[in-house]
């Protein structure tokens, strides 16, 4: 598999990632607010605490959800934004091409052994941020960004990113909680944005937004079509 860069952009691989490269030739590394060397609580913080008690939702209809999301995609390109442990082996089919990104090295390594454990041949992984991806435009079918949209900050960099690297029809598929629907005033990490500024960024990015009219607690499903 051979995933082309943007012009410039230069990559080195130390084990089973890969790292862009600085002006002085070093690996960039970025400091993610889970630590790596917790990465390993990832996935039971989320089950016992995030989507119970933050998310007043459930883990296994949020599984469901993005199973019938992704089952049209076979045989695709597929870039995932804070890719985190890899939950995306558990409801994308095998046959298609996946990148992985995140700025955690440590839950990276995870998500390489799950992906292995789930039988998909054709994947790669970046140590990469959202907001500063390194690939080439029209590169992509599908973008993911499950849950991570609101750590990453800088929304109309990454939705005008994503855009660009997208090829036409393709698809932005989101799931991030938004604070209308937050009844519980629980506490949750990051940047909230409303569905109104959501659809609002879809809109001025080139996006046409289609949200997914399925509830769970306080998360938004939603597509947006490159145009």
């Amino acid at each position: 598999m051979t995933i082309p860069l943007k012009p410039g952009i230069q990559v080195v691989q130390k084990g089973q990632l890969f790292y862009q490269i600085d002006k002085n030739s070093r690996p960039i590394r970025y400091q993610p607010w889970l630590g790596d060397a917790l990465a390993f609580l990832y996935d039971f913080f989320m089950a016992r605490s995030v989507f119970p008690k933050k998310f007043n939702a459930s883990l296994e209809h949020h599984k469901a959800i993005l199973t019938e999301a992704c089952q049209a995609f076979h045989g695709k390109q597929i870039l995932e934004l804070g890719t985190g442990t890899g939950c995306a082996a558990g409801f994308l089919n095998r046959e298609n091409t996946y990148i992985g990104s995140d700025i955690s090295t440590g839950l990276l390594k995870q998500a390489v052994k799950r992906f292995n454990q789930a039988g998909f041949q054709d994947t790669k992984f970046y140590v990469a941020s959202g907001d500063n991806l390194p690939f080439a435009n029209k590169s992509f079918d599908l973008c993911l960004c499950i849950l991570s949209l609101n750590f990453i900050g800088k929304h109309h960099k990454v939705f005008s990113g994503v855009q660009a690297i997208l090829r036409c029809g393709g698809t932005f598929l989101c799931c991030v909680p938004v604070p209308e629907r937050n009844l519980h005033e629980s506490t949750i990490r990051g940047s909230l944005l409303s569905k109104v500024r959501l659809q609002k960024l879809c809109q001025e990015t080139g996006f046409t937004f289609k949200p997914i009219k399925i509830m769970n607690g306080s998360l938004l499903y939603f597509q947006a079509v490159k145009s």
